[in-house]
């Protein structure tokens, strides 16, 4: 429980500082289509970060749930693979990083579809 309401404020943190950085400190070195990446990254970061503080909550009430234990590291991998991809493609303009992007996606879908299973037989 706490591990994951940690983690989730950790980058509820970085998607702000990340996010004010973007607006203020990018904007005059990266085009629009890679300023656009960056944000895409920074909205990703915020909403499963936010998903992270709930998974910390519903734990609070079943702490035995694997559903959404694994869900919570999804939330995580798929920041880090996600979000990660897109700061770094925003920064590099290497265009193979967006390869990676998807398994980030694959990685929230698989979280949000967990914490469902969770919330059916564990709540």
């Amino acid at each position: 429980m706490k591990t994951f309401i940690i983690i989730g404020a950790i980058n509820a943190f970085l998607a702000v500082a990340l996010g004010a950085f973007g607006a203020h400190g990018l904007k005059d070195k990266l085009d629009p289509y890679y300023l656009d990446i960056w944000k895409t990254g920074v909205t990703y970061q915020m909403f499963h970060a936010t998903a992270l503080l709930v998974i910390g909550i519903l734990l609070g009430k079943v702490a035995a749930s694997t559903f959404f234990t694994w869900s919570g590291w999804l939330f995580l991998v798929g920041i880090i693979l996600f979000s990660g991809s897109l700061y770094v493609l925003s920064l590099t303009k290497i265009g193979v990083l967006g390869a990676i992007t998807p398994l980030g996606g694959v990685c929230f879908l698989a979280g949000w579809i967990l914490m469902i299973i969770g919330t059916v037989k564990d709540l």
